[in-house]
């Protein structure tokens, strides 16, 4: 299955070496969150979410994003 594109929003700002953890995905720092996206399977988006909870991060929301929307973070949460 083609991967899809989510949105990880997490509670802070990641350090250097909590960002280097997600190597390939895009780090957005925005007002008291961080905003992770990247193209996953259901595998990945598993390893990822495995990640953030071995690195003992909070997920604000995770959210898959509609297709021609890849590219956009949207800081204010709409």
């Amino acid at each position: 299955m083609p991967g899809r594109r989510y949105e990880f929003r997490l509670a802070g700002r990641l350090s250097e070496r909590a960002r280097d953890a997600f190597a390939g995905m895009d780090v957005v720092e925005v007002p008291a969150q961080t905003v992770l996206t990247a193209t996953v399977d259901d595998a990945q988006m598993h390893s990822v979410l495995a990640l953030i909870q071995a690195l003992g991060l909070h997920v604000v929301s995770l959210e898959r994003l509609a297709p021609g929307s890849a590219e956009e973070h949207r800081p204010d949460g709409e």
